[in-house]
């Protein structure tokens, strides 16, 4: 095989769109690859001027690459938007050289195309994520700060103070765990429930049911905090106090609202209603904090031998949809 042949061979093979074109920006030379990207065949574009290729709005960065070349300067790679057949758009990486004849006369140009749609498309999302985690991140010393305030107020001791502090803390980041683990697009509320409640054990007396459901970030954070503080309460005063308490967490969707119950049973009179801190920063986050951060409402119910908590909720508050096409709820203070 001669080099001319080995060089056409790679030509055509290549991944990349490799396109030839003379110093008054018509197209020489089409490679296979450039039809799959753009979607001309080498007939259709053969001929025709490249700026066919260019939205008008980039007309100058054509004008700007023949002259550099038409002087002998060097064209620095670089990113940019081109039109297919169809009129949509891709983003590609440009790397444009001179082509010289046998005096060493500049007389052409070749132009290899590459696809970065999606190196494009990470790069977007990985700037969302970072704004979304930042904000997040806000929230959470806002939370902090709050419990440390609500807690030193309602603690008779350092011990005390401290073992609280600890516990909310681990349960946030058992919250923040989840969101990372799913690139901060949310987590359902099967897992949430489940790994607030897993600290405490006895699963076999806890029943999880409802549909399935994945909460935007802001709820994952906030229920979450709603969760530890039930089944710490249960865990210290109600159903989870004793051999004989059971646990039932249902949830479900009626049109644009979410409906969330907590429902626990002591099985002891008077087991669930002896918590000595039930006007303490549990019951701050289960009757203002978490309802309000889903722009919902929410009741907290004691009876002599079990607790109910209920949270309604508007779902576009709640339920994730895409990444970025979620809805901030009201705003709300701690």
């Amino acid at each position: 095989m001669t080099a001319e042949a080995r060089l056409a061979a790679i030509v055509d093979s290549s991944f990349d769109a490799i396109v030839g074109k003379d110093i008054n920006s018509i197209i020489t030379d089409w490679n296979p690859a450039a039809e799959r990207m753009f979607g001309y065949t080498a007939d259709e574009a053969i001929g025709h001027s490249i700026l066919m290729l260019i939205p008008e709005s980039l007309h100058d960065e054509e004008i700007e690459i023949i002259r550099k070349i038409k002087n002998g300067e060097r064209v620095e790679s670089f990113d940019t938007t081109r039109r297919r057949k169809d009129g949509s758009l891709i983003s590609v990486s440009l790397t444009i050289s001179p082509i010289k004849d046998e005096n060493g006369t500049i007389v052409a140009a070749s132009k290899i195309a590459r696809d970065i749609t999606a190196k494009r498309e990470n790069e977007r999302r990985i700037r969302y994520l970072l704004r979304e985690v930042n904000h997040r991140v806000k929230n959470q010393f806002a939370v902090i700060l709050s419990m440390i305030r609500e807690t030193a107020n309602r603690t008779q001791t350092n011990e005390e103070f401290m073992r609280h502090i600890r516990e909310r803390i681990t349960a946030l980041s058992r919250s923040h765990d989840l969101l990372v683990s799913s690139e901060w697009s949310g987590a359902s509320l099967f897992e949430l429930v489940q790994e607030h409640l897993k600290p405490f054990g006895h699963e076999e007396r806890i029943a999880l049911s409802g549909p399935l459901v994945t909460l935007q970030p802001n709820a994952v954070q906030y229920l979450g905090m709603a969760f530890h503080e039930l089944g710490t309460n249960s865990a210290k005063y109600g159903a989870l106090s004793n051999s004989a308490g059971h646990i039932d967490v249902r949830w479900s969707i009626d049109g644009e609202e979410i409906h969330v119950e907590w429902k626990e049973l002591s099985g002891e009179r008077g087991g669930a209603d002896v918590d000595p801190t039930r006007r303490g920063f549990g019951n701050v986050v289960l009757q203002r904090i978490a309802p309000q951060s889903v722009g919902g409402r929410a009741t907290l119910d004691r009876f002599p031998d079990g607790v109910t908590w209920s949270l309604k909720a508007p779902t576009r508050y709640v339920v994730a949809q895409h990444l970025e096409a979620q809805d901030e709820p009201p705003a709300y203070s701690i």
